[in-house]
């Protein structure tokens, strides 16, 4: 299963792919990090983000896209554009035909690290042992991205895959949290099979002109 994780930002916009498949630890294909212009209205900035996440969609073609499900926050002008941002990824995606799935942050971190209250430092930590990475991503919003993505490989792929075989709900939660452990488990004690070599992760963030 390959996907798109996407942290939604209208001035830093987080992406990362990985493949991956439930209770193992997936790996890197890609991450970046959009930024754009200040200066340029909300139509046009909007408007650049799409072009760029429809060329990674267009290029890595994922089977899932995961999205940040936007929630209240102090700020309004701030989760207002993380709410136009979102709804441009699902767009994008819902386009090209993409099944679209939506995390919330806590939901993000258990599957992560184990709990919902895990700050960014123990997530991005966590994603650069289970990306058996070299360094940690940087900045923020690039780690951020990747833990959505590794979140719908493990909760989404787990979830579609009981469901098809017929298990309960309960059973279902219950068969999902002992994979979620035991993938969590693997990344920290290497016991996932032979790693691939990869080169530090010190994302640039893009500017889109």
């Amino acid at each position: 299963m390959r996907v798109l994780g996407i942290d939604p930002g209208l001035t830093r916009c987080g992406i990362g792919v990985v493949d991956g498949r439930p209770g193992r630890p997936p790996d890197l294909v890609g991450v970046d990090v959009i930024r754009t212009p200040t200066e340029l209205d909300t139509a046009r900035r909007l408007r650049r983000l799409e072009e760029e996440l429809d060329g990674w969609l267009a290029e890595h073609r994922p089977d899932t896209v995961a999205v940040e499900r936007v929630f209240a926050q102090h700020n309004v002008q701030t989760v207002m554009g993380t709410a136009q941002a979102a709804g441009v990824a699902m767009l994008v995606a819902a386009r090209r035909g993409i099944p679209v799935a939506t995390h919330t942050p806590s939901e993000v971190k258990a599957a992560i690290t184990g709990s919902g209250r895990a700050d960014k430092a123990q997530v991005t930590a966590m994603v650069t042992r289970i990306l058996r990475l070299a360094a940690p991503p940087r900045p923020a919003d690039a780690a951020d991205a990747l833990a959505l993505a590794i979140c719908q490989v493990w909760r989404g792929g787990t979830s579609a895959r009981y469901e098809s075989a017929g298990d309960s709900a309960a059973e279902a939660a219950r068969r999902q949290r002992s994979a979620l452990a035991r993938a969590r488990a693997q990344a920290g004690t290497g016991r996932s099979g032979a790693s691939p070599t990869v080169p530090p992760v010190n994302v640039r963030p893009r500017r889109v002109s």
